[in-house]
């Protein structure tokens, strides 16, 4: 009787700290899942032509293999994010941008702004960041 009352206590004790492990955070997506809701939603807000997409698609490549090593390079700190990382994101971001205008139309560039937007991740406070407005790169 004494060893099933202790054994059911490990058990127990086993069952609890597993349980309050935290979950393991998301994988995210690769670059090539990026690159393909990327292609979406420009294909459909900007409308680039074969020679346009293709040249789009490389800075959007560029952007998220260096935008990848940066992250793995630069663990991300608890909120405010580090100045020199935003800073070196907002680099990264400029450059590739600076890419694409070369290749499109200032119509389609408008466009392709306003379609960027919609490809960010959420922010920390949810789908549209902490006070309401969309996260900023």
């Amino acid at each position: 009787m004494k060893k099933q009352i202790i054994t059911a206590g490990f058990v127990l004790f086993a069952l609890v700290t597993h349980a309050q492990q935290p979950p393991a955070p998301p994988k995210p997506p690769s670059v090539e899942e990026r690159l393909k809701r990327t292609n979406e939603v420009l294909q459909k807000e900007v409308q680039p032509t074969t020679v346009q997409k293709a040249a789009i698609e490389t800075a959007y490549k560029k952007f998220f293999a260096d935008a990848d090593k940066l992250r793995k390079d630069n663990p991300p700190p608890p909120p405010p994010p580090n100045p020199k990382m935003k800073e070196a994101m907002d680099k990264l971001v400029k450059e590739r941008d600076e890419k694409v205008k070369k290749v499109l139309t200032a119509a389609q560039f408008e466009k392709y702004k306003e379609a960027a937007k919609k490809l960010q991740p959420p922010g920390p406070g949810g789908p549209s960041g902490k006070n309401g407005t969309p996260p900023q790169h």
